[in-house]
């Protein structure tokens, strides 16, 4: 793990020999379990440093600085990952933050065992898995504008994906997307949807993944309105028929 630990030094973050650990066994069982079920198409020890766990990171010193933790990360924040798949952004968050309070979400029953072991394995507290579709989850009273927190990696389209997000964040909460290129294309695109669905946009900037030249933005956004309670829509239409 000494990618992470150097990209995670670049970042302002120190890790434990501890959490070092749990970063050395989370790629250990990513690298088992994806030779059974499709998790993730990067698989080798550098890619998975660089291009998934340090690539979760970089949101971080954002969402510390907007969520007044700029000297620390002791305060308990209630997060939801939508769409968490393989685990990303919410368990590199989780190792690094361990007060967070996490809730993991799909809707695929074998993304869901395998973030099951990993959570057991890796002995994380006040972590929540959950199968289940954010369409339908939206509109439950557990999960709607419940969470400080709330966030997404390669899901869908930020005008779709919005809609996915923002019933789950409480007012004045925060919904942080981590997008590549074409994100500016889609930002346009969102406007509407994020005004329409409560949000504000706070931050939509590009940021330097550690040790890895590629374009990434990260997409910040402010609830600042309950959402609609017709939305997020059901059968498929947050992504057949988008907010335009």
């Amino acid at each position: 793990m000494d990618l992470l630990v150097r990209g995670c030094s670049q970042l302002g973050l120190t890790l434990s020999e501890a959490q070092v650990g749990q970063f050395r066994l989370y790629f250990d069982l990513l690298a088992e379990w994806n030779q059974k079920i499709n998790l993730t198409a990067i698989d080798d020890a550098a890619g998975v440093q660089t291009k998934h766990f340090l690539d979760c990171l970089t949101g971080l010193p954002l969402i510390r600085e907007e969520m007044g933790k700029a000297a620390r990360l002791s305060r308990s924040v209630r997060a939801i990952d939508v769409g968490a798949g393989a685990g990303f952004p919410g368990l590199p968050l989780k190792i690094v933050w361990p007060e967070l309070k996490l809730v993991l979400l799909d809707g695929t029953g074998k993304k869901v065992r395998f973030l099951q072991e990993v959570v057991s394995a890796l002995k994380l507290s006040q972590v929540d898995v959950v199968q289940g579709r954010a369409e339908e989850l939206g509109h439950s009273d557990a999960y709607r504008g419940q969470f400080d927190l709330v966030m997404a990696r390669a899901v869908a389209r930020l005008n779709t994906l919005v809609e996915y997000l923002l019933p789950f964040a409480r007012q004045e909460g925060y919904v942080i997307a981590y997008k590549g290129p074409g994100a500016a294309e889609e930002f346009v695109e969102a406007r509407k949807a994020i005004d329409l669905l409560g949000g504000e946009v706070v931050r939509f900037a590009p940021v330097e993944v550690p040790l890895l030249e590629e374009e990434r933005r990260i997409l910040l956004i402010k609830k600042q309105r309950r959402t609609p309670p017709q939305y997020p829509r059901g059968q498929g239409l947050p992504r057949k028929q988008p907010i335009v």
